[in-house]
């Protein structure tokens, strides 16, 4: 076994950087693998066109991690309130005044959230980092397992953690098979211009063929999240500027007044995605190579940083025990602690995009007695909100409010 390194993490993104924060912050000796280093140069003149909505958990963890004073330093922007409505139909609305709350959430930029993890990574001792590698085999047991990369070069630890993403090469390895099922739906993302300001509110509105978000960002900007027809995506990205100015304008039923491009358009097509197993003799999944969700509520990178922060309780506390990190046993109870929380969130997601992605009049008026019921609640109301913010049930130590 390396004397050197205690967990391997793959993959340096949103989830697998805060891991390795997380660990080593926690005295794990760890060693992270990714492909490229991220380009953090700063200041940008444009937007990063992916974004995620951050909940005060998530919120939590990067406070913990001594991450969040970085964000904020780039670009991170409150939404104190959210709007969902149909055409023609029902809407609900959340604000945070009436929970007693600052916010409901934080719109930050992707690449906002993982240069600052790689910033706290490099002030981190206990973490050591490789890029440009390729792993072409895995072996698996409980007490060493190892990578081998392309090269003949092997790679052992404790423990391998696996943050590679959706296509994850470790999962591929492992023979973990995963379930799930296309959309027939794309998202086209990209940054707008509003005439009336942000207003710190997220907005959504259901439409038959998906759902368009608006998510806020400083100023007078949104980030557009469009789930639509992928040909109705495509037809989209290749308009004219004006003219997808104007469709834009109009899917959004101009609440917020004239919407302007500003940068580039980009696709992405949508699945359901779930891993059999989250874990193996010396092997855990997490985040997308675990699980991938719709992203109609931005919950995806949530559930991910919230794999993260189990992982890290079950293995301080089998180290505390001096149990392997990477025995069966000890990984079972991260994997049962996260999969049946990730797997009814998936299926509320899948739902709701079913329910509200047609046009079928008893389904629409269903719908729409269920918003106004809900948006008339304040209880049930202010339940929903809770649940999106992170801040029912259990949660990971990582997870919960710093103390002092």
């Amino acid at each position: 076994m390396s004397s050197s390194t205690d967990i391997i993490v793959v993959g340096g993104g949103m989830v697998g950087a805060a891991a390795a924060c997380a660990l080593g912050q926690q005295g794990f000796r760890v060693l992270l693998l990714e492909q490229k280093e991220p380009d953090c140069s700063w200041p940008r003149e444009g937007y990063d066109i992916r974004v995620s909505a951050i909940s005060r958990a998530s919120r939590n963890i990067f406070l913990h991690l001594r991450a969040w004073e970085a964000m904020q330093a780039r670009r991170v922007t409150p939404y104190e309130r959210m709007v969902v409505w149909e055409s023609g139909g029902a809407e609900i609305r959340f604000d945070a005044a009436e929970l007693g709350e600052p916010e409901l959430g934080h719109i930050i930029e992707n690449s906002v959230i993982q240069c600052s993890l790689w910033e706290r990574m490099a002030q981190e001792s206990r973490v050591k980092v490789r890029t440009g590698v390729t792993i072409i085999s895995l072996h698996l047991d409980e007490e060493n397992p190892g990578l081998t990369l392309e090269g003949g070069e092997t790679l052992e630890a404790e423990l391998i953690v696996a943050a590679d993403g959706a296509r994850s090469t470790l999962r591929e390895l492992a023979g973990i098979p995963v379930s799930g099922w296309g959309y027939d739906q794309s998202a086209l993302v990209c940054t707008v211009k509003a005439e009336k300001g942000n207003q710190a509110t997220a907005w959504q509105r259901f439409m038959p063929d998906g759902p368009l978000a608006l998510l806020p960002l400083k100023t007078e900007r949104f980030s557009i999240v469009w789930s639509t027809s992928p040909q109705e995506a495509s037809h989209l990205v290749g308009l004219p500027e004006e003219a997808f100015d104007e469709a834009i304008t109009r899917a959004s039923e101009a609440r917020l007044g004239q919407l302007t491009l500003e940068g580039e358009r980009s696709i992405y097509p949508l699945r359901l995605q779930h891993a059999n197993r989250y874990i193996k003799p010396g092997l855990a999944l997490i985040g997308d190579a675990a699980h991938v969700i719709h992203p109609l509520a931005g919950q995806g990178v949530n559930l991910g940083l919230l794999d993260m922060a189990e992982l890290v309780d079950v293995l301080v506390q089998a180290r505390n025990r001096q149990r392997p990190l990477g025995m069966e046993l000890t990984l079972r109870k991260y994997e049962r602690a996260r999969k049946g929380e990730n797997l009814a969130m998936q299926g509320a997601m899948d739902l709701i995009k079913r329910l509200f992605s047609n046009d079928i009049p008893p389904v629409k008026l269903a719908r729409n007695l269920g918003l106004e019921l809900a948006d008339r609640i304040t209880p049930v109301k202010n339940l929903l909100v809770r649940n999106a913010m992170g801040t029912q049930g259990t949660l990971p130590s990582l997870a919960q409010p710093p103390t002092g």
